[in-house]
């Protein structure tokens, strides 16, 4: 099992701007695949899930969340892709200079990779949420997909890890599995 850490959050960002920075000029304001946000909210959740995940991990915050809210103003989609890259920034830098015994909390304890993990999958799906809007052509990479998986999901059904981590979040089915309707990332220390 590959642990993840602040090169796959890189990565992840990296491909986030990659696939969506030459859209960035079409309208944003429609809905993100099946989320009831639209693409430009749907980055900016990215953004702000990235920051609080950094926030957790450099506070080693033990009891709850941090309490705040990162609020990206209107602006240009580009623009929000460089808020999400600059957060994607923030929590890997987090990542990659914590401590190996340190710990802190989202639904129970995880360590820094497990915060990785969870930045990766959250940028992923919500990439292919907003290209799914877009009427963009894309699937998460199997390089960045399969050690999400590998940290992410418990007892994950074989087949791609893409399609894995797709059927996961509920964004598609997987034969032979039921579809999931609800799910709480659970990282745990590794």
């Amino acid at each position: 099992m590959t642990s993840v850490g602040s090169v796959h959050v890189e990565a992840a960002v990296g491909e986030m701007t990659r696939v969506l920075g030459p859209h960035a000029t079409a309208d944003w304001d429609v809905q993100a695949g099946p989320l009831e946000w639209s693409c430009w909210e749907t980055a900016a959740h990215v953004a702000n899930d990235l920051v609080k995940y950094a926030a957790q991990v450099a506070g080693e915050a033990t009891a709850s969340y941090l309490p705040f809210h990162l609020v990206v103003a209107p602006s240009p989609p580009r623009e929000v892709l460089k808020v999400v890259a600059a957060c994607g920034r923030l929590l890997s830098g987090a990542v990659e200079h914590a401590l190996p015994e340190a710990l802190a909390w989202h639904w129970g304890m995880s360590d820094a990779a497990g915060f990785a993990a969870m930045g990766v999958a959250e940028t992923l799906i919500h990439t292919h949420d907003i290209t799914r809007g877009l009427g963009v052509d894309w699937r998460p990479p199997e390089a960045l997909s399969q050690p999400v998986v590998d940290r992410l999901v418990s007892m994950p059904p074989p087949g791609r890890a893409s399609d894995v981590l797709l059927w996961a979040t509920g964004r598609a089915d997987l034969e032979g599995r039921p579809r999931v309707r609800e799910w709480v990332w659970r990282p745990g220390p590794s």
